[in-house]
């Protein structure tokens, strides 16, 4: 290979690296916990501007036992300055509940912790997830400080886990009655994964669905939240979002819900600028 061919490998390779550099510093991969030698990591997607909003923790979803963290679809408000922690945690198929709220608050008193070196205010905190990961956000946002959920993962114990709202997207509040409101193909997905997350059924585990479900949580002490759900959704019936909603008018909290007619189980339209627009306005309204 003559110089000029040289040179121009070594640009092409330079390129490369700056770029790969450039997303690292937008989805840094941190570790935050370790549980039995087994790392538990975040990617902490930062904006390029200071940041304006309240720090986002993302739960993603995949019926409790799949799923990755890559998996972010709240891009639009790292844009708007809303840094975004999203979390990997134990799946049902490695630990059964509730070894996934352990690991999201010990992720939330992490990034309380080093928050400094990291960059970030963590003095607002938001929970928001999708599907099963919008489950684990309302039930982390309704259960601060209840010691049989707070686990003891991470360096950082002394830290609050507590958050100033909660986003759910399509997501579940009551495993006690998710099975008789599902539709047969909602089942299909359900019942297997209700048998990992619970290890049985919910009538067969009753104390432990309930310490599972939201509505069970719910008081007058709990951060504002928003629902967002499919009227046609099959998986995640859109009754999870309605009980819920009724469970904090009930408790004189505020609560919002938006349903999108005609949407399914996800889907484009949950993370269009219509929603985000609506996200940005609840954001906005936060306590400062």
């Amino acid at each position: 290979m003559h110089k000029a061919s040289k040179l121009g490998a070594l640009v092409a390779i330079a390129g490369a690296l700056v770029s790969r550099a450039d997303e690292a510093n937008t989805a840094m991969s941190v570790e935050y916990a370790r549980v039995d030698n087994t790392p538990l990591l975040l990617d902490l997607h930062k904006p390029s501007t200071p940041q304006t909003g309240p720090l986002i923790i993302y739960i993603h979803g995949g019926a409790w036992r799949s799923g990755s963290r890559t998996e972010m679809p709240l891009k639009n408000l790292v844009s708007a300055g809303c840094p975004v922690a999203s979390v990997d945690y134990r799946l049902s198929t490695a630990a059964p509940f509730p070894a996934q709220i352990h690991d999201i608050k010990a992720a939330i008193r992490f990034l309380r912790g080093r928050e400094k070196e990291l960059g970030i205010d963590s003095s607002r905190i938001v929970v928001a997830g999708s599907s099963a990961g919008g489950h684990l956000a309302a039930l982390v946002g309704v259960t601060n400080g209840q010691a049989e959920l707070e686990g003891s993962e991470g360096d950082f114990t002394k830290e609050s886990s507590a958050v100033q709202g909660i986003i759910s997207f399509f997501g579940g509040s009551d495993l006690t009655t998710i099975l008789a409101q599902s539709t047969p193909h909602g089942l299909s997905v359900r019942v297997p994964a209700l048998e990992l997350l619970l290890g049985g059924q919910p009538d067969a585990k009753t104390e432990l669905a309930r310490l599972a479900s939201p509505v069970f949580h719910v008081d007058k002490n709990d951060p504002p939240l928003l629902l967002i759900h499919g009227d046609q959704d099959a998986q995640m019936p859109v009754n999870q979002a309605l009980e819920l909603q009724g469970a904090y008018e009930a408790a004189g909290c505020k609560v919002r819900l938006e349903i999108i007619h005609g949407a399914g189980h996800g889907g484009t339209a949950f993370y269009d600028e219509n929603r985000m627009a609506l996200i940005k306005q609840v954001l906005a309204e936060l306590p400062k």
